[in-house]
């Protein structure tokens, strides 16, 4: 069987059929959701150490570092990174 490999937009959930609204607030999600898991592994964070920066319980450390992105909002992934002393910054490209 042959398939033909096409190339890949900027965002992957454009590429998956979503709309490219709800991607652009999923892709968003989802590079937060790295970020964080990249700042747990760079500060060597057990999961309970995480909950106690986050403020969140240790379970949902464990869904975040698992990447299940359906248990955080954006606004929760933004609040997450402010409780880090960290900035989100939006930006809009025309």
């Amino acid at each position: 069987m042959n398939k033909k490999a096409s190339k890949s937009g900027d965002n992957i959930f454009v590429d998956l059929g979503f709309d490219p609204a709800e991607a652009a607030v999923l892709q968003m999600r989802a590079n937060l959701m790295s970020d964080l898991r990249l700042y747990i592994q760079k500060h060597k964070l057990t999961q309970s150490e995480a909950a106690k920066r986050l403020g969140i319980a240790q379970s949902r450390v464990s869904d975040l570092v698992r990447g299940k992105w359906e248990k955080f909002s954006l606004e929760m992934l933004i609040t997450l990174e402010a409780r880090l002393g960290r900035t989100v910054r939006v930006e809009c490209a025309a």
